[in-house]
């Protein structure tokens, strides 16, 4: 486990890993990204962690609550700024960012630092298989622009990784399904859950930055 979770920490522990290509797969694709930034320092500018110096605290990660859609099976959930793959875009990491611009404004490509790509993920809704796998891509902001939601996303938030990450936000979430209530591991923030996918993908980033 990390001693800190400060984002230099953070940044030196995924240096070096290798982007894995684009699985060659007859599924749907999709995209989201796990965007991190050191907190706001006491003038409220933000710490660059490229440019040296000692960061004020730990590592923030974006948080979304998608919007309530009868047509979403992921409705009301929180999750990663991300999406479906469009005929358009070159690789899935084309998808993560174009996904993030437009539903919560920022630019990775001139803000961000790709750090990692973790494995990729079957999209499960409603307890079955969505035919549809998602890649999530880590992010580190060398700035913070200011958040400009979409009418897909209901409220975007910063919450700090290293409670997450050492589990001190680790809970059980009720979920019913056919008749069956599951007890499904989740992470609370503040009054909101996260599980399903969001979880999962949150996990194996924990699991890579403890090994």
């Amino acid at each position: 486990m990390l001693s800190s979770y400060d984002l230099a920490a953070i940044m030196a522990r995924l240096d070096g890993r290798e982007a894995a290509l684009d699985l060659l797969t007859q599924e749907r694709q999709a995209a989201v990204a796990a965007i991190l930034r050191a907190p706001a320092g006491p003038l409220g500018a933000a710490f660059d962690p490229l440019a040296g110096g000692r960061e004020p605290g730990e590592a923030e990660l974006l948080l979304i609550r998608r919007a309530e859609h009868p047509a979403d099976p992921w409705s009301g959930h929180m999750a990663l700024p991300g999406g479906r793959r469009e005929p358009a875009d070159e690789s899935l990491l084309a998808t993560a960012i174009r996904e993030t611009r437009e539903e919560v404004g920022i630019d990775l490509a001139a803000h961000g630092t790709l750090l990692a790509r973790l494995p990729e993920v079957p999209a499960v809704a409603r307890g079955r298989r969505a035919g549809m796998i998602v890649a999530p891509f880590v992010f580190a902001l060398r700035s913070t622009p200011e958040l400009t939601l979409s009418g897909e996303v209901a409220e975007a938030l910063w919450t700090p990784l290293g409670p997450l990450a050492r589990g001190e936000r680790t809970s059980r979430y009720a979920y019913t399904h056919e008749g069956n209530v599951l007890q499904l591991p989740c992470l609370l923030v503040d009054e909101r859950v996260v599980w399903g996918l969001t979880y999962l993908m949150l996990k194996q980033l924990f699991e890579v930055l403890h090994r």
